[in-house]
């Protein structure tokens, strides 16, 4: 493997936490771009932005998915402004990538297929890191909850079987809000899966607690944890934040017919039943 970009694998799994499934992907992209640099006689850190925008292109020719194009380009642009910051580089050739495609404009809002695609990525993660991606994910998308409020929820918040979370907004106000199936069983396997890796330790206050100074999640690893989601799902992870799946939310939500005045026979989204959707229609 060319050594800066085992240098910057190693980046990224000791400063940024990423997942073994993100490192691998990062891995094997790159791989496939310094493959495709040794047939031009170039070292892949030494690249030029045209020689990029060859590789690119020659993705769409060779019949990749715009998922997987997608998700070479986002790794080739972390590795170079790795280069960028380390000092290897002067210029970052992928900062023009973008500019270079007139006409083409990133979605302000994710598709319900993306967002899909996304709690997928987290369902293949192993182990307790996956369950703690899914439950993050399945409550920001069926809740529309801001980032601070679902990193500070603690953990009685959602008791067993509960349709609603207790959630302590702006001013310290607290509002009900409804929880679809799937994002309660995704809540309740976490904790499972946290209470048995405790061995009858008491459980910690927070929904999804951590060594930092608060005791919970921070907002800087759940920013983190859903971009490396949205690169195993083939997704720019410039387009993929806890805001932005607040918007999906409520987006898909009034795209599906809902209306906070309306009253009966609203379609359903992802993981709400019936009396959840009655919920969010009577406000």
């Amino acid at each position: 493997m060319n050594p800066r970009i085992e240098a910057f694998l190693e980046m990224m799994s000791a400063e940024r936490g990423a997942a073994r499934n993100t490192i691998a992907a990062y891995a094997a992209d790159l791989a496939d771009f310094a493959a495709f640099c040794a047939t031009a006689g170039c070292a892949p850190d030494a690249a030029d932005a045209a020689l990029i925008r060859r590789y690119l292109s020659g993705l769409h020719a060779a019949g990749l998915s715009a998922r997987t194009a997608a998700r070479r380009r986002a790794a080739l642009r972390q590795f170079h402004l790795f280069l960028l910051r380390e000092g290897v580089r002067a210029d970052d050739p992928t900062a023009t990538l973008e500019a270079a495609r007139p006409g083409r404009r990133l979605p302000r809002v994710l598709e319900e297929q993306e967002v899909l695609a996304l709690i997928a990525a987290a369902r293949g993660l192993p182990g307790r890191e996956g369950l703690r991606a899914v439950a993050l994910l399945e409550l920001l998308y069926a809740t529309g909850l801001r980032a601070s409020e679902l990193i500070a929820l603690p953990r009685a918040a959602l008791r067993p079987g509960a349709e609603a979370i207790v959630v302590r907004g702006k001013g310290g106000k607290d509002r009900l809000v409804p929880v679809g199936e799937a994002a309660r069983a995704a809540v309740e396997a976490w904790l499972a899966a946290e209470d048995a890796a405790r061995g009858g330790r008491p459980p910690s206050r927070w929904l999804f607690p951590s060594r930092a100074a608060a005791g919970h999640l921070t907002r800087q690893r759940l920013a983190q944890i859903l971009k490396d989601l949205a690169l195993a799902a083939g997704i720019d992870p410039a387009r993929v934040s806890p805001h932005v799946l607040r918007h999906a939310f409520a987006t898909h939500l009034l795209a599906r017919g809902a209306d906070p005045c309306g009253d009966h026979g609203l379609p359903r989204l992802h993981g709400l039943d019936d009396d959840a959707w009655n919920a969010l229609a009577l406000g």
